[in-house]
Order: structure tokens, then C-alpha cells, then sequence
């Protein structure tokens, strides 16, 4: 495997059961994510998005097919393996934020730090330094509910990098926002991911996201219809993947 591909997806397949019915949510999605893209995953609901994103980070596993992060095929991982994956490799963003609420916003940045055994002032130095970055330290010391919603969305950004993972996985990032804060918001996830060298991945419908990331793929019915990089230096169409 090349050494710029961070995540493959081979034939991956996922089907949702119960007693009477089968859903298949993905019907074999093959592609490679690259260290340090920007790449959003679109299509409408039902198509798989989120799914995809869930077995991305280790939240739920394929009924066929295989992940493989770093090199290393997540299918054989034991639960907590893939925890430890989780806290290390792998920040997430979701939609609902799903800040600590009897955490401060100090102390709900430097969370994934203290399950990583980081000492107290290491973290507190850690997750100051990205609430700065973030433009939000002056809010450290109040709880989620003290706070707007774009406010809390980059305290749940904050939390997804402070720790630097190799991929940062974000579920609808945008979907609770304003226009001026989701544009904010995107304008600074592309920073960190152009600073940090993190790769991004976001599943989404946002028109404003999909126009600020440099590839897109669109999921129909649980395929890759497309695949496309964006070009923003070339100034033509973006050519799309073979």
C-alpha cells in the first residue's frame, strides 16, 4: 500500500437486519482516503453517508468487505483494539457535539488527553493552546450550555484535534449552524487540516461545505456514483477519479 493512502476500503458492504427485513445501507464502496485531503462524501438520505463514516472510525463493522487504516485491517481488531484506535488515530465531529455537559469547554477539549494518560498540565497547555487557535479560549472555564452552538461546535473540533490524530471524521459538521457560522467553521477546519496535515472527512449535504473541500465523492443507494478532486489552482473542471 502506498505510504500517502491512510485508509482503503475494499468491497465494503453493510446491511442492516432484523427478524422480517434486510437494508442494505452500502453495496460495495471501494476507495482510498490520502494523508491531508479535504474530502467530503455527499448524496441524499438513505445513501449511506453516515454509515460509512460510523465503520470509518471503528463505531459499527461491515457485514463484508475490509478497512484498512495505516496498513492494518480494522476487521481483525478486537473491541478494545478498536478503542484504542479510536483515541489515538481517529478525532470525531458530530452533529449533536455531544460535549460532556458537567465539563467546562477546558476541560471537554483535554478529555480525549486524560483517557490518553496525559498529565494534568501537558493537556491543560494542549487544550488552551487549540481553544486559541480556535478563537474560543476565552470561553475555557463555562459549561456547553453558557455557549452558542457555533461555539460549541468548535469546542467539538477542538476536542477532535487536540490530540493531532491522523484522520478527523465529521458527521453533518454544519447542520445545526447558521450561514455565518458554518462558514466559519469550515473556513477553520480547512486551516487546521492545511496546518496540522490531518485528513479531513466529512459526510454531508452542505452545498457551502462541498463547494471548500478539494475532493468530493456522492454516494447513491450505497454506491460511489462519483469521485472527483477539485483543482483550485488550475481554474477548469475538477477531473474526476478512474
Amino acid at each position: 500500500m502506498s505510504s500517502s493512502v491512510l485508509l482503503r476500503t475494499a468491497d465494503l458492504h453493510k446491511t442492516y437486519r432484523t427478524e422480517a427485513l434486510e437494508t442494505p445501507a452500502l453495496r460495495g464502496v471501494s476507495l482510498d482516503l490520502h494523508e491531508g485531503e479535504f474530502t467530503a462524501v455527499a448524496g441524499p438520505s438513505g445513501s449511506g453517508k453516515s454509515t460509512l463514516l460510523h465503520l470509518l472510525g471503528g463505531l459499527d463493522r461491515p457485514t463484508s468487505g475490509e478497512i484498512y487504516l495505516e496498513g492494518t485491517a480494522m476487521s481483525g481488531l478486537s473491541k478494545d483494539r478498536l478503542a484504542q484506535l479510536r483515541l489515538t488515530s481517529i478525532g470525531f465531529v458530530f452533529q449533536a457535539y455531544n460535549l460532556i455537559p458537567v465539563l467546562t469547554v477546558l476541560e471537554n477539549t483535554a478529555f480525549v488527553l486524560e483517557l490518553q494518560g496525559i498529565a494534568r498540565r501537558e493537556r491543560v497547555l494542549r487544550a488552551r493552546r487549540i481553544l486559541a487557535e480556535l478563537g474560543i479560549e476565552e470561553y475555557a472555564d463555562r459549561y456547553p450550555n453558557r455557549i452558542s452552538g457555533g461555539q460549541q461546535q468548535r469546542v467539538a473540533v477542538a476536542r477532535a484535534v487536540v490530540s493531532e490524530p491522523s484522520m478527523v471524521l465529521a458527521d453533518e459538521p454544519t447542520a445545526n449552524l447558521d450561514t455565518a457560522s458554518s462558514l466559519d467553521l469550515i473556513d477553520l477546519m480547512r486551516r487546521l487540516n492545511e496546518g496540522m496535515g490531518a485528513t479531513f472527512f466529512f459526510a454531508t449535504h452542505d452545498g457551502r461545505l462541498l463547494d471548500r473541500v478539494s475532493r468530493r465523492i456522492t454516494l447513491v443507494d450505497g454506491r460511489v456514483a462519483t469521485d472527483e478532486v477539485v483543482d483550485r489552482t488550475a481554474g477548469s473542471d475538477p477531473p474526476v477519479r478512474p
